[in-house]
């Protein structure tokens, strides 16, 4: 039942080949502005020509006995075969010919889509792939602007309700949709730009000049603009910081250890698992050239 602004109401029927449902949100976006309600037992009684269950094209129609405007699947064309209802309990028709034994009122979308189905603009199939939810539209119709009162005047100077919708982007939808699309088994890789630090800094060892170089790289690296993370936990052992460092997934990890004997930090790329010895010297520099590198437009 179409349910039209003014308020009138008007049946129709959507006819689909017998292996598809009707999608409910197809066919009222091509009904906008109307609404598409289900047909009621109340409506069937209104209507006593259609028999529920065996309702064919026979009686559907805006020239036929019931009246009611008739659209079908643009997959309905004339010269097919079908079998329908024969607008009898318990009755089937077969072999019933679009355009020989029956006519429509025209053709609407609003079956639902499958993989393979062909593209109405250039014919190649269609491909149905999961997608990760980051925001959401909601079609709230009119139900809240006529509890608020809330009316405007239309092009023709009338008051009319308000259509309401509402949009949202949720951070933590986008926070987990990222992570689940960047990530191994070891755990998160971020993406720079919404990296929660630019450098993971881990100290390893027992030496005090560890965790004083540690501290000192830090320092300079945030006196850079750097946001790093600095891991100097003295009673745990490197391979639990290496392993937390990979599951935090911060993009670049520095490790100071004994490496540290030969004036080198060690650079790790959490995506690549590239490593590079680097002077202590000349850590803060190759640091901040490398987030330079990758936060360019141009950089891949």
């Amino acid at each position: 039942m179409v349910v039209h602004p003014d308020g009138t109401r008007e049946p129709l029927a959507v006819g689909v080949p017998g292996d598809r449902d009707v999608d409910m949100k197809r066919l009222q976006a091509q009904l906008e502005p109307a609404e598409a309600e289900p047909f009621t037992d109340t409506d069937f009684a209104a209507h006593p020509t259609l028999v529920r269950g065996y309702i064919g094209p026979g009686v559907l129609g805006a020239k036929n006995l019931s009246r009611i405007r008739y659209l079908v699947d643009p997959r309905v064309v004339d010269g097919t075969r079908w079998v329908t209802g024969a607008d009898v309990d318990g009755r089937h028709v077969i072999d019933l010919v679009a355009g020989r034994d029956f006519r429509t009122d025209g053709t609407i979308e609003a079956a639902d889509v499958r993989e393979g189905d062909a593209c109405p603009v250039d014919g190649a199939a269609l491909v149905l792939a999961r997608g990760i939810e980051m925001g959401h539209i909601f079609q709230l119709g009119k139900r809240f602007a006529e509890a608020l009162g809330l009316q405007v005047l239309d092009e023709s100077g009338r008051l009319v309700t308000v259509t309401m919708g509402s949009y949202g982007v949720g951070v933590s939808r986008a926070v987990a949709a990222l992570v689940e699309n960047s990530h191994d088994a070891a755990g998160i890789i971020w993406p720079r730009e919404v990296s929660p630090a630019d450098v993971h800094l881990v100290a390893t060892g027992k030496e005090a000049e560890v965790y004083e170089t540690a501290e000192r790289l830090t320092a300079e690296l945030e006196s850079a603009g750097l946001t790093v993370l600095l891991d100097d936990r003295r009673k745990v052992s490197p391979g639990v910081k290496f392993t937390d460092a990979e599951l935090i997934g911060v993009p670049t990890i520095v490790v100071v250890g004994k490496g540290l004997a030969d004036g080198l930090v060690e650079i790790r790329d959490r995506a690549t698992a590239g490593r590079d010895d680097v002077p202590v010297g000349s850590a803060v520099d190759h640091l901040t050239r490398l987030l330079r590198r990758d936060s360019s437009p141009t950089s891949s």
